[in-house]
């Protein structure tokens, strides 16, 4: 199965800025369902896509929908940050 969010690239301060793509309530709601032996600590693995880069990551829940994570790596590597509107695509990662 595979997601594609479309979103504005938010940061949420703690100790350290992180920045995320925020999937929908009906998404965040699918994945959670098809994800279901994947999850740990409300978290999902995932493998995403974001232009060229490639990445795995986990999802977080938060408020009723999950999180993207946006590494500064990837950011960098495909020239977006806060504000900008951008298209991943995800599909949950098998353990291995």
């Amino acid at each position: 199965m595979e997601w594609v969010v479309d979103g504005e690239i938010i940061e949420w301060r703690g100790p350290a800025p992180f920045f995320f793509v925020a999937m929908s309530e009906a998404d965040s709601a699918e994945l959670k369902e098809e994800a279901r032996s994947l999850i740990y600590w409300g978290q999902v693995p995932v493998q995403v896509a974001l232009g060229r880069t490639e990445f795995r990551t986990a999802l977080f829940p938060k408020d009723g929908r999950y999180l993207v994570p946006l590494k500064d790596a990837v950011r960098k590597a495909e020239g977006v940050g806060e504000g900008d509107h951008v298209t991943v695509t995800l599909r949950p990662a098998v353990k291995s």
